[in-house]
């Protein structure tokens, strides 16, 4: 008699804890929207024009910096950003005549925004070098197009790295497309 009783609370106690969970009855499955999609779309489809969102890129032709502007589902972090920098242009940019000076490289580790300064972390490299101006200009030039980067920085082992303005000249002072205006030109 005990042991019914027994059953019988927790019975009465599982169905008060279901009904009070705040999931509503429903008289069948229906699907569930993702509020968060993990990964980022392949480069073919980022230039998609049915995207909300602009984000800009700076690619090059001709040994100069072009700005790109891909219309994407939702404006990325600097992270995602720089990926799709990394992953180099679409097959309608290619077309177009545009290349990158980053395609293939795995020369940055990581980014970050600090006070509004993006901080791009290198991989030491073989060679160590990290000279490419072209390159370093679409990184500064894609990063400070956005309204939350008013600076960019390298760094090398966490240490503030000496890269090439437009002009040549090494720096470690943070940049921004100003230091690579005469590498830019219209599309």
């Amino acid at each position: 008699m005990r042991r019914a009783a027994a059953v019988a609370l927790a019975g009465l106690l599982l169905g008060m804890a279901v009904q009070g969970c705040g999931v509503p009855n429903e008289s069948g499955p229906r699907p569930i929207e993702p509020s968060l999609v993990i990964g980022s779309p392949p480069p073919q489809a980022a230039g998609n024009s049915a995207g909300p969102a602009v984000e800009r890129l700076y690619l090059v032709r001709d040994e100069q910096l072009v700005a790109v502007e891909r219309r994407v589902g939702s404006t990325a972090d600097v992270s995602a950003l720089l990926g799709d920098l990394v992953a180099g242009p679409t097959d309608a940019e290619r077309d177009e005549g545009l290349s990158s000076a980053l395609t293939g490289t795995d020369l940055i580790a990581g980014v970050r925004l600090v006070a509004g300064t993006a901080e791009v972390s290198f991989r030491p490299q073989a060679g160590g070098r990290t000279d490419d101006i072209l390159a370093i200009g679409q990184i500064v030039c894609t990063l400070d197009a956005r309204t939350d980067v008013d600076t960019v920085r390298f760094l090398l082992n966490d240490e503030v790295l000496k890269v090439p303005r437009a002009d040549g000249s090494l720096t470690e002072l943070p940049l921004t497309t100003t230091d690579y205006r005469t590498l830019i030109t219209d599309r």
